[in-house]
């Protein structure tokens, strides 16, 4: 009994050995006795051990995910700042070809709507669309050739330079006039000593804009005068010290020039603050039938080209009439 009791079952000792001799055995034993509760259950939270978990620590057990640990410091405020300027600069620089421009008025010629040092903003994007200059607007314009010869011109410094080319001043250099629309292409524009300036036969009222004192044209009478199509006749407010179209009529064009001189047309004065204004139109360049010739000539023009292409055809067809009745 004693050796058959003894073959049957292990001696405890030996299978004590036995176990700590299997390293695998350890293990299994570790994630049983980590995933089983006093009563046989999982114990709740457990994170280690058993299937679906993992061995060793898991993602951010040390205090951080790996994409906080990657993650860069952002820039500082002074190593942005050079991207900055450089942005502001290429869109100021944008807004002055295409947008806005600012202008500085030099002389007396445009008072009382603007004073000597005002600074104007001129609209440069509605000419990119086909917009043509209006009797009445205020307009920035090239030098046509003559107006300004003996104008000294001033010497900018560098700095006056850099702001200017990207819009941020006016420019010194450029030789641009401002004078406000009297007449376009098509106009009859003319003014007697004594009277008033007429478009088209009309005579305008000019109380709202001409220089308190002046005359119209009493120190420089002119007209008739008709517009060539395309072309403009402008005058300053301040008609008795403007040098306008009224005295470049010995010039190519009589006083007028074309329109595509013109940079923009001026909207609002921007500064000094105590003279912020808009420059809309004078109400007496809408009176009624002011454009009334204007217009005929403009739609005359048509009829006149749709004439002229119009006879040939009909001379050359009653010519094939007639070599057609003569072979008959």
């Amino acid at each position: 009994m004693a050796v058959g009791a003894r073959s049957g079952h292990d001696d405890p000792e030996e299978g004590r050995e036995q176990l700590a001799e299997s390293p695998q055995n350890m293990r299994d034993g570790r994630r049983s006795a980590g995933n089983t509760g006093p009563g046989g259950g999982p114990v709740p939270g457990d994170s280690g051990g058993g299937p679906g978990h993992p061995e060793g620590p898991g993602p951010g057990a040390d205090g951080g995910s790996d994409a906080e640990k990657g993650a860069k410091p952002p820039r500082s405020f002074w190593k942005e700042l050079p991207l900055l300027i450089g942005i502001a600069l290429v869109l100021a620089f944008l807004i002055k070809a295409f947008l806005v421009q600012a202008f500085s008025i030099p002389s007396d010629s445009m008072q009382d709507t603007l004073q000597r040092g005002d600074r104007v903003l001129v609209d440069k994007l509605t000419p990119w669309f086909g917009a043509e200059p209006q009797r009445g607007e205020v307009v920035v314009f090239r030098d046509p050739g003559g107006w300004l010869e003996g104008t000294p011109t001033p010497e900018p410094n560098l700095l006056q330079t850099v702001l200017s080319n990207i819009g941020l001043m006016p420019s010194a250099e450029d030789k641009d006039l401002i004078k406000r629309v009297i007449a376009v292409g098509g106009d009859t524009v003319e003014c007697k000593k004594g009277g008033k300036v007429e478009v088209n036969g009309h005579a305008l009222n000019e109380t709202d804009y001409i220089y308190p004192g002046n005359t119209p044209c009493d120190d420089e009478p002119f007209g008739p005068i008709t517009v060539p199509t395309g072309n403009l006749w402008v005058m300053g407010d301040h008609r008795q010290n403007s040098l306008d179209s009224r005295y470049h009529q010995e010039l190519p064009g009589h006083g007028t020039f074309p329109a595509d001189q013109v940079v923009g047309r001026a909207i609002v004065v921007a500064w000094p603050v105590n003279r912020w204004a808009t420059l809309p139109v004078p109400d007496t360049f809408d009176q009624p039938g002011l454009n009334t010739a204007a217009s005929a000539a403009v739609g005359a023009a048509p009829g006149a080209l749709g004439l002229a292409g119009a006879v040939p055809v009909v001379l050359w067809r009653r010519k094939r009439l007639t070599r057609a009745r003569t072979a008959r």
